[in-house]
């Protein structure tokens, strides 16, 4: 298959585009290379996937209407049938600081993409949301079919935003479509500015390192493996109407439409405080802490409901944080020594 997958360049976005390619698909990986975070990293995960045939990169702002109107053309061209829209502005923090990035990249952007799909009569668009939709919910586990009408951050509400789009275009284009609801998701050339990457360079180098709702929060962290096994097997069924659909009680995951949400966690929740101490085993250092209150736009705790992934795709989280942390130290120290020879 021919496969666009937007945020190539991205931590997960890397992650797919490499397991596609290596199942023997061609891959059209769409990034445009900003600034959130070193590009550097952002440039040898595009390396790593020019290595295998099969694979093209284009240099596109999802913002820019003309740059997206050429694309879809050349979609046509090389017979996209598929599309993985991960791209986004993440970061509930940094939507505090700099809301209008989030209008561009995750708004206008999810738009530019559900036209996309529109015009090459896509059979399959899947897109990247968030266990941040969940909001002020304080039913665990999270699962798709509990009301998400509370966001606690712009970021959150842009996520959502993004899921009542796509259904409003499967309804009106029968465009097959599944947003996949990402659970803290870590491992190997992941952001800098997440948790794992942030502690483990301060513990390492020394520095206290800063536990919001002091650090009695508790995340269903999730390894990335775990996440493309999940992209890839939802990818490869297209979404149809759910037979029983009642609109009369309608649920937010399931539609008369071709549209489908699903959860992809680890379905076990870790105390942040444990999390840290697995680091410390890892780098075999101890970390001095400071606790600190609850930030805006943070929950307490998250949690996965993941049955519906395990009844309809077989799917199962099979990589509990205490391999996936180790592995990720191993290769953080090796990229690390990597950018200071």
């Amino acid at each position: 298959m021919a496969i666009l997958v937007t945020g190539i360049a991205g931590f997960i976005g890397h992650h797919v585009g490499l397991a596609l390619l290596q199942r023997g698909d061609r891959v059209i990986g769409i990034d445009s290379m900003n600034h959130y975070y070193d590009p550097r990293l952002k440039e040898a995960r595009v390396d790593r996937l020019r290595e295998h045939d099969g694979f093209e990169f284009e240099r596109i702002d999802l913002a820019d209407r003309a740059s997206v109107e050429a694309l879809r053309d050349r979609g046509v061209d090389l017979g996209v049938d598929r599309v993985v829209h991960l791209a986004a502005q993440a970061g509930v923090r940094h939507s505090i600081d700099r809301p209008f990035d989030y209008l561009d990249s995750n708004l206008a952007a999810q738009l530019s993409i559900l036209e996309l799909a529109r015009s090459i009569e896509c059979k399959h668009l899947v897109f990247a949301s968030s266990s941040s939709v969940y909001g002020g919910n304080e039913i665990l586990p999270f699962a798709t079919d509990h009301p998400v009408d509370h966001p606690l951050s712009l970021y959150a509400a842009t996520k959502r935003s993004g899921e009542l789009m796509a259904h409003g275009y499967a309804r009106l284009y029968g465009i097959p479509t599944t947003g996949l609801r990402f659970f803290s998701v870590y491992g190997t050339w992941g952001r800098p500015d997440m948790a794992l990457w942030r502690f483990a360079e301060a513990i390492e180098a020394g520095r206290p390192i800063e536990l919001y709702n002091e650090g009695r929060h508790r995340r269903d962290f999730t390894w990335i493996d775990d996440v493309v096994d999940g992209v890839l097997r939802v990818m490869d069924r297209p979404a149809t109407p759910d037979p029983d659909f009642d609109p009369t009680h309608p649920r937010p995951d399931r539609s008369d439409a071709p549209f489908r949400l699903y959860n992809l966690g680890n379905d076990t929740n870790v105390d942040l405080l444990k999390y840290v101490e697995l680091i410390e085993q890892a780098l075999d250092r101890k970390a001095e802490t400071v606790l600190l209150p609850k930030q805006p736009g943070d929950v307490e705790a998250s949690a996965a409901d993941v049955g519906p992934m395990r009844r309809e795709f077989g799917w199962e989280p099979t990589t509990p944080v205490e391999v996936g942390i180790p592995t990720f130290v191993d290769w953080w120290r090796a990229w690390t020594a990597s950018r200071s020879d």
